[in-house]
């Protein structure tokens, strides 16, 4: 199925900038990430880390995609990467539904000496391993890793996992 709505997520981590910095601009000027026949939706996944710059405010919001977090009840202390969780599921998923997002971008930061890096989940997404030859062809000759993070027994509870083709960032 052709890809029609891709969000691009900054913040998931309140401490990486950069995909903050990215979002907020485009969230302001979305001209150069828009085209014909697709919605592209910047968003700010994070915005209570995202004011104190740190990476969460009570859990990592990167590993709560859970079935069990998601369908959790709301009450009064729960904790906000949860409560965030389930409206970022509702607003771009639901998660395994034929109406989540087709594509979540999620851009993150690291110090560790890795450059861009992109994160596969599955093996098997044919789309994203065809974008991922377009982005490091596009980007020759600078080197642009793909680290494939699948597992036989792991279902994926990362913020990007909502969507059909989750695709992970991580820039140096």
């Amino acid at each position: 199925a052709p890809v029609r709505r891709v969000a691009i997520f900054g913040g998931t981590h309140g401490n990486e900038l950069s995909g903050v910095f990215l979002v907020k601009h485009w969230q302001e000027n979305g001209a150069e990430i828009q085209r014909t026949g697709m919605e592209v939706k910047p968003f700010l996944t994070n915005p209570r880390a995202v004011k104190k710059c740190t990476r969460y405010i009570d859990c990592d919001l990167n590993r709560v995609f859970d079935p069990d977090n998601l369908g959790r009840t709301v009450v009064e202390d729960i904790p906000y990467e949860v409560r965030r969780a389930q409206e970022i599921n509702h607003i771009f998923g639901p998660k395994g539904s034929d109406d989540a997002y087709d594509l979540i971008f999620d851009l993150h930061n690291t110090t560790a000496n890795m450059g861009g890096t992109l994160i596969l989940e599955n093996s098997r997404d044919d789309f994203a391993i065809q974008m991922f030859h377009y982005i490091k062809t596009a980007l020759a000759p600078e080197h642009c890793p793909v680290l494939l993070i699948e597992h036989p027994n792991l279902k994926y509870a990362t913020t990007r996992s909502v969507a059909k083709h989750p695709v992970g960032n991580y820039e140096q």
